[in-house]
C-alpha cells in the first residue's frame, strides 16, 4: 500500500483491511513510517519514535483486536509507553523512563494498534499552543506558520498530516477540542470517569483531565473510545459503562434536539467573525437537519469560570513542579519560566484559594444543568479566534527572566499584584474561552470540523451534552459529518 492510498482510509477502514487479510499490519507501518519521514521535519509533531514497540507488535502472529494492525501514535504526556521516557514536554522530565504501560496505553495495545511514537506538547500541557522549549513548536500542516493547538497539538498535526487516522490526546481544559478544531479533526472530551488513568499517577486535576482521542472520522472515534472505556483496578470511582457500544450507537440518527448556541464571552467581547460564522452555518445545518436551534443566554460567567479554573490550574502546576523536582532531582533552571511563574502564583494563591475555586465548581454544574433542561446540547465556537501563529504567544524574554528571579524569591503574591493574572486569563484564555465548561462540570463535549476561514485554516464548532451522554454527542456529530463531509480534506501545504 503506498501513502497516498493509505492516507484515505480511517483507522476503521484500515482495521477492515487487516481483518480481511487484504493488507498486512507490516506494510501499514510501513507507508505510516513513510510519511512521517515525509513530514515531520517540517510538523514537530512526534518526538520520540518507539520503533522496537512497534515491531514487536506487527511481528506478533497472535496480534488481534478490533484496531488490529493500524498505526498509531500516543501523545507524550499522561500516556506513558514502558522502557520509553515520557518527558511532558519538559526538559526536567527527559530521562524519566516508564516501567510500564498507562491504563489508555495499555487498552490501546490490547486493542491491535501498532504504537510507534509519541507527539508534541506544550510543557506539562499547560498551553492551548504547542511550543516547548525543550522540543520546540509544532507546526500546523494546514499553513505551516500557524499552531496545530495544544496541549495535544503533536497529535492533531499528526493526523491532520496523514501520519495516522487517528491518535492519543488527552484533555484538562480544552487540549483535545482545541488542537481538534486547529486541524480540522473530530475530538470529543468524554465524560469524567469513563476513560481511565495512572497507574502512574491518581485521577489528574480532580477529574477535569481526561483521555481520548483526535481522529479524521466519527466512526473512529466512537471506536477508539469503546477500546478505552471501562473499569480500571486504580479507580477511585467508576462512571456507569454504557451497554451499547459507542460504535454501534454512532450508526443511529439522534432524533430531533433542542440545541441552544451562543458565541458570547466576557474573556473575549469580539470572538472572530469566521469563528462566529462557524458557528452559525452550524446551527443551521442542525436546522436543516431536523432540530430546534435557538441563540440563548450562557449558562454560566465564563469570566468567573476562567479565574476559577486558572486557580486550580495553577495550584495543580504548582505541584506538578514541586514533585518532579523531589522525585527527579531537577532544579528550577529545567522548568520554562512561564511554568516556573504560574506555579509560584499558585503556590502563593494557598490552599483556600484552590479550595474556594473548587467549591465554585458546583454552581456552574448547577448553571448547566439547569440550562440543559430546556436544551439538549449547547453549541459554541470551539475557537474564538483563528489558529494563532507560531510564538503568538511567546513571552517576552525580560518578562521570563524576570518570571525566574520572581518565583526563586518566592514572590508569587508580588507577581499576582502586577495584574499577571488577568493577562493570562487574556492571553492564554481569550482565543479558547469556551472549553473549560465542560473540564470543570465533567461534561461531554466534541469539536466538529465543519469551517474552514478564506486562507485555509479549520476552525471548529463544539458541542456540549449532558454527562454520560457520549452517544449523543457522536450521533449528533456523525449526523453533521454525513451531511457535510470533512474527511477527504488533506492540507495542501503537505499534500503526498
Amino acid at each position: 500500500m503506498d501513502v497516498t492510498e493509505y492516507m484515505t482510509y480511517d483507522a476503521t477502514g484500515l482495521a477492515e483491511l487487516v481483518a480481511s487479510k487484504q493488507v498486512k499490519p507490516s506494510e501499514l507501518l510501513a507507508a505510516a513510517r513513510q510519511r512521517a519521514d515525509e513530514v515531520n521535519g517540517r510538523l514537530n509533531a512526534i518526538v520520540v519514535r518507539t520503533d522496537d514497540l512497534a515491531d514487536s507488535i506487527v511481528d506478533d502472529p497472535d496480534l488481534s483486536g478490533p484496531f488490529a494492525g493500524v498505526p498509531f501514535l500516543v501523545k507524550d504526556l499522561m500516556q506513558e509507553v514502558a522502557g520509553y521516557p515520557t518527558s511532558y514536554g519538559s526538559r526536567a522530565l527527559r530521562g524519566d523512563v516508564a516501567t510500564e504501560h498507562a491504563s489508555v496505553v495499555q487498552r490501546w495495545l490490547d486493542a491491535g494498534l501498532v504504537i510507534f511514537g509519541k507527539t508534541n506538547t506544550p510543557e506539562f500541557g499547560a498551553k492551548g499552543v504547542t511550543e516547548p522549549e525543550y522540543w520546540g513548536p509544532a507546526r500546523n500542516p494546514w499553513r505551516l506558520g500557524h499552531t496545530p493547538g495544544g496541549s495535544s497539538g503533536g497529535s492533531g498535526a499528526a493526523v491532520a498530516a496523514g501520519v495516522v487516522p487517528a491518535a492519543g490526546a488527552n484533555d484538562g481544559g480544552g487540549s483535545i477540542r482545541i488542537p481538534a478544531a486547529c486541524n480540522g479533526l473530530v475530538g470529543l472530551k468524554p465524560s469524567r470517569g469513563l476513560a481511565p488513568y495512572g497507574p502512574q499517577t491518581g485521577e489528574s486535576m480532580i477529574g477535569m483531565a481526561v483521555q481520548g482521542v483526535v481522529s479524521r472520522t466519527v466512526r473512529d472515534n466512537a471506536g477508539l473510545l469503546d477500546a478505552i472505556v471501562g473499569p480500571h483496578p486504580y479507580a477511585g470511582y467508576q462512571a456507569p459503562v454504557p451497554q451499547r457500544p459507542f460504535a454501534e450507537a454512532v450508526k443511529d440518527a439522534p432524533g430531533r434536539l433542542r440545541v441552544g448556541f451562543s458565541a458570547r464571552s466576557a474573556i473575549t467581547a469580539d470572538p472572530d467573525p469566521e469563528a462566529v460564522a462557524a458557528m452559525h452555518e452550524a446551527a443551521a445545518l442542525l436546522a436543516e437537519l431536523g432540530h430546534e436551534v435557538e441563540e440563548v443566554t450562557p449558562p454560566y460567567d465564563d469570566e468567573a469560570l476562567a479565574r476559577d479554573f486558572l486557580t486550580i490550574w495553577f495550584a495543580n502546576l504548582a505541584a506538578e513542579v514541586e514533585l518532579t523536582k523531589a522525585r527527579t532531582g531537577a532544579t528550577s533552571r529545567d522548568f520554562e519560566a512561564d511554568t516556573l511563574a504560574i506555579a509560584e502564583i499558585g503556590r502563593a494563591a494557598g490552599v483556600v484559594a484552590a479550595q474556594q475555586a473548587l467549591g465554585n465548581v458546583h454552581g456552574y454544574v448547577r448553571s448547566l444543568v439547569d440550562f440543559q433542561q430546556s436544551y439538549d446540547l449547547f453549541l459554541t465556537p470551539t475557537l474564538a479566534k483563528r489558529p494563532l501563529r507560531v510564538g503568538e504567544l511567546t513571552t517576552a524574554p525580560l518578562l521570563q527572566r524576570l518570571s525566574r528571579v520572581v518565583s526563586k524569591a518566592k514572590g508569587g503574591r508580588v507577581l499576582a499584584k502586577t495584574g499577571i493574572l488577568d493577562d493570562l486569563v487574556s492571553q492564554n484564555l481569550g482565543w479558547v474561552p469556551y472549553t473549560q465548561l465542560a473540564n470543570l462540570t465533567g461534561r461531554p463535549a466534541i469539536n466538529v470540523p465543519l469551517h474552514w476561514t478564506p486562507e485555509g485554516l479549520p476552525l471548529g464548532v463544539q458541542l456540549v451534552g449532558r454527562l454520560g451522554e457520549d452517544a449523543l454527542l457522536l450521533q449528533v456529530a456523525a449526523q453533521l459529518e454525513q451531511a457535510r463531509p470533512w474527511a477527504h480534506r488533506h492540507p495542501a501545504p503537505l499534500a503526498p
